[in-house]
């Protein structure tokens, strides 16, 4: 059980930095959302963004089957979570 608990725990902070990443980097270059059909780079960017952050969220609520799954996002998850949020506080 403490092993389902964690393992889901690290995938769902893991997943949640890589929505907040995904959305930052995606965001158009000028500050407003209205800008984005000024420049067609943006437009792309920021629906590949949209897809990108909805398959995250997607998979946010579709879990692994198997307990080796919970094993390796409890392992894994302790070493890639807090690369993930350094990551994100870089980016921002």
């Amino acid at each position: 059980m403490l092993i389902w608990v964690g393992g889901v725990a690290f995938r769902t902070l893991f997943l949640l930095v890589l929505i907040v990443v995904t959305a930052r980097v995606a965001s158009p270059q000028l500050e407003h959302l209205r800008s984005v059909h000024e420049t067609p780079g943006d437009l792309i960017r920021v629906l590949l963004g949209l897809g990108v952050c909805t398959w995250f969220v997607v998979n946010l609520f579709i879990l692994p089957k198997d307990a080796g799954a919970y094993r390796t996002w409890m392992y894994l998850g302790v070493a890639v979570v807090p690369l993930a949020v350094l990551c994100a506080f870089v980016v921002w």
